[in-house]
């Protein structure tokens, strides 16, 4: 979806691929031809058929085609863990520089995602920020990880004029024209590259708090609810960095109340 008055859904209103060619306007017909293209990948899958897909530059190049010099992709990681901050990235790529190998950054290896992001900070703008534990629980996680949007977007050190935001929700402070994808960082490039930034970045984070407390496996599980990590629960306690409002951390506080 798009925000910020900037163009139209053009997926209700063109139920055929072959209706793009109405279009006089380049940058709708590349934005209409990227949701084509995923949406038959999704019929194609639902007939039971498989294709490898890796994500592209067009939801950039159709940003691009309407004016817009600077699209940064956003996404976050770490909503589901039981302790540790929630972490986003923005990162703005050059056109002219992708690295290459940018995927979802669940589906690459340990290596791949640290020669990558050594790449990234060699080639593109990027920014990471966080929404500590003291933040998610005053706020909720949603709210929480689109405060780290929000910060990682204010942390480029050339400002985004345009956002792709993984997912399908805009945060609600943001000022400037965004575009939700939904599964993102399979699809858009800027945003597979913000998902490797964050996740490699959270990664140290936890890794760094594993060493303060040792037991919880958090080097490994990296917060989640692992079958370590609830064991160490129960006979270790929960720490400050524990999201005390996630039910399995508030049933262990309150379990005797």
């Amino acid at each position: 979806m798009l925000s910020g008055g900037e163009g139209r859904d053009v997926r209700a209103s063109l139920p055929f691929l072959c209706a793009v060619d109405i279009f006089c306007d380049c940058d709708i017909a590349v934005f209409a031809r990227s949701q084509f293209a995923w949406a038959g990948l999704e019929l194609w899958r639902g007939l039971g058929f498989s294709r490898v897909m890796k994500p592209d530059f067009e939801f950039e190049r159709a940003a691009h085609a309407r004016g817009f010099e600077r699209v940064a992709g956003v996404d976050e990681v770490g909503r589901g863990p039981l302790a540790g901050p929630v972490t986003a990235a923005a990162v703005v790529l050059d056109p002219d520089r992708i690295p290459e190998g940018l995927n979802d950054s669940k589906k690459l290896t340990k290596p791949a995602r640290e020669r990558l992001y050594e790449e990234l900070l060699q080639v593109a703008d990027v920014s990471v920020a966080h929404a500590s534990v003291e933040e998610i629980e005053e706020l909720n996680i949603l709210r929480a990880s689109h405060l780290a949007m929000l910060r990682a977007l204010e942390g480029l050190k050339t400002p985004a004029d345009y956002a792709l935001i993984d997912g399908n929700m805009i945060p609600r402070d943001l000022t400037l024209p965004a575009e939700t994808v939904v599964k993102g960082d399979a699809r858009s490039q800027s945003i597979s590259a913000a998902s490797i930034a964050a996740k490699i970045c959270r990664d140290c984070v936890m890794l760094s708090l594993a060493q303060q407390h040792p037991g919880y496996g958090w080097e490994t599980n990296m917060g989640y609810g692992s079958k370590k990590h609830m064991e160490a629960l129960q006979k270790i306690g929960v720490t400050p960095h524990h999201r005390r409002l996630f039910k399995p951390v508030h049933n262990m506080l309150y379990q005797d109340k």
